[in-house]
């Protein structure tokens, strides 16, 4: 008698029951990833600094039949955000998508402008990732921390060394969390676009000289748009990446490719 094959079973996307925590929310690649997780049976709470953006944004929501909330969140003022996050946790999923900009030739960089920058994309992100990751931990929930990092993370780029520095960073941080959480089934990953049409990156795509150097990087020819980054989001948030942790998943249109 021939022994049947067996088929696998295929992961789902499904997150009915799961409890996410997207920061950066209020717009852009924040608002995208709470918008995938949600539509897919997530518990979403949506923070940022901006209150009524977010209000407006949960309503929409809810008119949809998700099931959402919102928290006023500055990733920047550590003690604070470690305290909301503590009395509003344990959270399943993390995206952290807060970050800051301030694109300028290395010999011109300030202080200060280096200190706002590393506050936010390292400092913050770090601790946010510590007390998300405290609460599973005593919650005993296995989980998944995603940082939104950047193709910058990978490759150098003109008038971004600040930045570069900052996201480089995330990516040696996530690596190491990564390590120490793995026996406690927390996968820590990020997420590296490309340039998306958001409007952090509206004053670069307004510049012609600027546009047209990302256009001849990107080997599929075409900025990415919010949209693009909602499989990598639902991917490393489900049971699909399972046994993916501390990588880097690059969604930059071929940018790094060479």
């Amino acid at each position: 008698m021939t022994n049947l094959t067996v088929l696998p079973e295929v992961p789902s996307f499904d997150l009915t029951g799961k409890k996410a925590l997207i920061v950066g929310a209020s717009s852009g690649i924040g608002l995208a990833s709470a918008c995938a997780l949600a539509a897919n049976g997530a518990n979403v709470t949506i923070a940022a600094r901006r209150i009524a953006e977010l209000i407006n944004i949960c309503e929409q929501m809810r008119e949809k039949g998700w099931n959402a909330n919102y928290l006023k969140m500055n990733i920047a003022k550590v003690e604070e955000m470690i305290s909301i996050v503590k009395k509003n946790g344990p959270f399943d999923i993390l995206v952290n998508s807060a970050g800051l900009a301030r694109h300028t030739p290395m010999i011109d960089t300030t202080i200060e402008d280096f200190d706002e920058v590393m506050a936010v994309n390292v400092k913050g992100a770090y601790f946010l990732s510590q007390a998300v990751a405290k609460g599973m931990l005593n919650s005993g929930k296995e989980g998944s921390i995603i940082n939104i990092s950047s193709q910058m993370a990978h490759v150098g780029g003109l008038d971004r060394s600040v930045y570069c520095a900052s996201k480089f960073a995330v990516e040696g941080f996530t690596k190491s969390m990564a390590i120490e959480l793995g026996p406690s089934k927390i996968r820590v990953n990020t997420i590296c676009p490309t340039f998306i049409k958001t409007a952090f990156t509206e004053t670069t795509f307004n510049n012609t000289a600027k546009m047209e150097w990302i256009l001849k990087k990107i080997k599929l020819e075409r900025v990415g748009e919010i949209e693009d980054i909602m499989g990598a989001v639902l991917y490393l948030a489900s049971d699909l990446s399972s046994l993916v942790t501390g990588s880097s998943m690059l969604v930059d249109g071929g940018w790094t490719a060479d």
